[in-house]
């Protein structure tokens, strides 16, 4: 009897495994590079996974890889007197811009320096009118206590008629005001923006006119509380009621002057509440520290400054009369 071969243990799994319904992969031993005896060649190629299969069933080719060599454009050297060229240029336009921006701040200065002649000149105007109206108060008034100030010396109170006391006593107390135009010129202080006017003697005048002003509104300011006590004084010795009717004198005669009217009130002649020489003595003194003939002089030489200012203005800016 014949010897029965014993199957081998490969081609058993391989049944088994046709039997269960999976497809059977013969691997040739010879076409893998593992020798006869490594564990894949005895294990079936199902029991490995098939990303794993994929993996060392596949087979990447080896892509050739291409380099490309990028040739630069060669350079053209320049001469130093290429560069020197394009400097200059380069140097020249930034020049031009600078000159260009400059004159565009000095063209833009020059009408913001115009219109600030312009309303300066506008406020000096109306400063020399209110001016003109101060002193020609203030002369006129001093002129009457210069007038008290004879009579009082020369004679006693009660000898001197009386209306002339009310008359000529009445500008002692009179009331000395002046509200300048300088919202311009205070701007400009407070704003810097006195250098837009580049003349040096534009700007020493306007800084002269400034000085004055102030100089001025102090001296009036400073004689409020001297004409406080003037006023007190004058009411021991003058009737209010009187007192009012020559204010209304005075009002017609700035107006217009006219002597006959004043000769009238003198004759009217109005009690006094005292003749007390003392009295009299004591407010003649406190007029006297008014100092009206200096506030005149000083009121003559501001509007002198503030005339000669708006001619130098017109001139400068061309500068016309609304």
């Amino acid at each position: 009897m014949a010897e029965e071969e014993e199957p081998k243990p490969g081609k058993v799994k391989a049944e088994r495994l046709k039997a269960k319904g999976r497809k059977i992969v013969q691997v040739d031993p010879t076409e893998n590079d593992a020798t006869a005896d490594s564990p894949v060649n005895h294990r079936d190629r199902d029991d490995i996974p098939q990303t794993a299969l994929n993996k060392s069933d596949i087979e990447h080719p080896k892509s050739e890889i291409k380099m490309e060599v990028h040739h630069h454009p060669e350079v053209e050297k320049k001469g130093f007197k290429e560069y020197l060229l394009e400097g200059l240029m380069i140097f020249i336009a930034v020049m031009m811009g600078f000159f260009a921006e400059s004159a565009r701040e000095s063209l833009s200065e020059h009408n913001r320096a115009k219109e600030y002649a312009a309303t300066l000149y506008s406020d000096l105007k109306a400063d020399t009118v209110s001016l003109d109206k101060f002193l020609k108060r203030i002369d006129f008034g001093a002129s009457n206590v210069d007038t008290l100030m004879q009579l009082l010396s020369a004679n006693d109170p009660k000898d001197i008629p009386r209306g002339k006391l009310y008359w000529y006593g009445l500008f002692g107390g009179m009331q000395l005001a002046f509200a300048p135009h300088d919202a311009t010129l205070l701007e400009m202080k407070s704003s810097g923006s006195l250098r837009f006017f580049t003349k040096p003697a534009i700007n020493r005048m306007v800084a002269e006119y400034d000085q004055r002003l102030q100089f001025f509104r102090s001296m009036l300011e400073n004689e409020k509380g001297v004409y406080t006590e003037v006023r007190k004084t004058k009411a021991l010795l003058f009737n209010f009621k009187y007192n009012d009717a020559a204010n209304t004198v005075t009002q017609r005669i700035y107006v217009k002057y006219n002597r006959p009217v004043i000769d009238s009130f003198i004759r009217t002649n109005p009690p006094l509440l005292s003749t007390d020489k003392i009295v009299f003595n004591q407010f003649v003194e406190l007029v006297r520290s008014r100092f009206l003939r200096n506030q005149a002089q000083y009121a003559d030489s501001l509007r002198h400054h503030a005339v000669v200012l708006i001619s130098a203005l017109k001139k400068e800016y061309s500068l016309d009369d609304e």
